[in-house]
């Protein structure tokens, strides 16, 4: 059985002999024309793999059938031949989507290697790649088991992400899975590492990570330059793994200064980690110090409506008389706007915007049956993240900035985990409704199924009243009541969900980027 079936169109066919009979012997299976007309009504009767065309052939040239090959499928790769090596020629062959350029005289191993980078490359890659994680493997494997430090952590991450994004494609199922298997150990040693030191980096026991209430005075303000506006854009719920998989969109307007992960604060949800953010406090420390600025979550209203506020404070108490602007994107008009009116904003020192539509596909997509297909696991999920991007007022806002020779921050509040197993929890009406935290009173669960703060104080957490304490999910878990349990276990099962301890939710992009001039 063949490789795969080849078109060679050239005028000259009969002098090429050897190399088809080269690749013959590869068991590749080629037909040859002479000529432009013959080669599309054979295009038009066969599903060839692979075109080899001739730029300069007398009749139809080169360029001419090229554009009909195009119109009968789009998808067919072609690879252009020609003597000529005129700028122009390869620009107008590049315009009109080739696969390859190659100039004569070729030899044999030229053509064996654009076959196999247009035919066989994405089975090589993925070859190499599972044969390189299988070799890495024992190695992370080793490493999780040791005593892992907070950047440690950060590198086996960034590690697993690369190697998810490497395999997403791949088609061996088995290495898939071993994949997740390890995933899934890691974020086991990783809970614990959460609860055994989390409150000492909190309260300045021990050296912590750069965390919510650091993250402006640690790793965006040094990074402002006078005379340049920077643009700090937080995209609320934004995983590491997104964040890699939308980098190339926009590679071609930006370069890529750092590329760094810090760590969310507890509860890793917006009214918690992003207030944080923008006050550079804790949760109980703006509770007291502004109170007019933080809502109790039993409370009517808007949990995190006044970020700007918080943000000035801050920079307030940093002595950073900062020329600034903040701007809250939840709607498509508000998105459009924003983007038209761009101009506005690049005599600035600092321009915060915060874009919601990531956290609000989350949500959607465990309420709306459409997007649970849409999104069905991690590939997918960022693949439909990469598609509102492209087309999305953001992605115009980010080509203005380059434009315009603004530097831009990219970072976010917290991430998101896909939910396997529900366990049980017993609470009053008053426990909040988070399915990866609870808070409340008289709290009924198994300790070895979470991460307890018996005192709030220990974490710099509000407290209703005196016998408050928090509770959060570790791994990919979720919380159900006992009432309806099956129910909601089933209904809530592979949705993606925040507020508790995972990789997933804790360590999340912190990226600086710069124009390309």
């Amino acid at each position: 059985m063949s490789l795969a079936k080849i078109l060679w169109v050239d005028d000259e066919i009969d002098m090429l002999r050897p190399h088809i009979m080269f690749l013959e012997a590869k068991d590749y299976d080629v037909s040859t024309s002479n000529n432009g007309t013959d080669a599309l009504e054979m295009i038009r009767d066969t599903n060839f793999d692979l075109v080899f065309l001739d730029e300069n052939m007398p009749g139809l040239t080169g360029l001419e059938v090229l554009e009909e090959i195009k119109k009968i499928s789009s998808v067919l790769p072609v690879i252009m031949i020609t003597k000529s090596e005129e700028e122009h020629i390869m620009e107008e062959a590049i315009g009109s989507n080739i696969a390859d350029y190659l100039i004569k005289p070729v030899n044999p191993n030229q053509i064996l290697l654009a076959i196999k980078k247009n035919i066989d490359g994405k089975k090589i890659i993925s070859e190499k790649n599972t044969h390189s994680y299988q070799m890495e493997f024992r190695n992370i494997g080793m490493e999780i088991s040791n005593r892992l430090d907070y950047e440690e952590w950060v590198d086996i991450y960034k590690r697993l992400v690369s190697w998810e994004l490497k395999l997403e494609n791949s088609e061996d199922p088995g290495v898939l899975e071993i994949l997740q298997m390890q995933k899934e150990e890691a974020n086991s040693v990783f809970s614990s590492f959460i609860e055994d030191n989390y409150v000492d980096w909190i309260n300045g026991v021990e050296d912590g990570p750069i965390q919510s209430q650091t993250l402006l005075r640690e790793k965006v303000l040094p990074k402002m330059v006078k005379g340049t506006p920077t643009f700090l854009f937080v995209i609320d719920n934004l995983r590491y793994d997104q964040w890699r998989s939308i980098y190339p969109l926009i590679s071609d307007y930006f370069h890529l200064d750092s590329d760094e992960i810090y760590y969310s604060i507890l509860p890793t949800t917006t009214q918690y980690a992003r207030n944080a953010l923008f006050a550079g406090l804790m949760p109980s420390e703006i509770a007291k110090k502004y109170p007019q600025y933080w809502i109790d979550e039993h409370q009517e209203g808007t949990k995190n409506q006044f970020e700007a506020e918080l943000l000035q404070t801050q920079l307030k108490r940093l002595g950073k008389d900062y020329k600034t602007s903040y701007n809250k994107i939840l709607t498509l008009a508000k998105g459009k706007k924003l983007a038209e009116n761009m101009h506005q904003l690049v005599n600035n020192d600092l321009n915060v915007i915060v874009y919601n539509f990531v956290d609000m596909l989350s949500h959607a997509r465990t309420e709306m049956e459409v997007i649970r297909e849409l999104a069905s696991d991690e590939k997918a999920y960022r693949s439909l993240t990469n598609s509102w991007l492209k087309n999305s007022p953001l992605m115009d806002m980010f080509r203005y900035i380059a434009e315009k020779g603004g530097n831009m921050i990219i970072t976010t509040d917290h991430g998101s985990v896909r939910v396997k197993k529900a366990v049980k929890i017993l609470g009053d009406r008053n426990t909040n409704t988070n399915l990866r935290y609870k808070f409340g009173k008289n709290l009924d669960y198994k300790k070895k199924d979470v991460f307890e703060v018996r005192n709030p104080d220990d974490v710099f957490l509000p407290k209703v009243n005196v016998s408050t304490s928090y509770v959060f999910c570790k791994e990919s878990d979720f919380f159900a009541y006992p009432n309806n349990y099956n129910y909601y276990a089933n209904y809530y099962r592979d949705t993606f969900q925040h507020g508790g301890i995972s990789l997933e939710e804790v360590l999340i992009p912190i990226v600086s980027l710069s124009a390309k001039k």
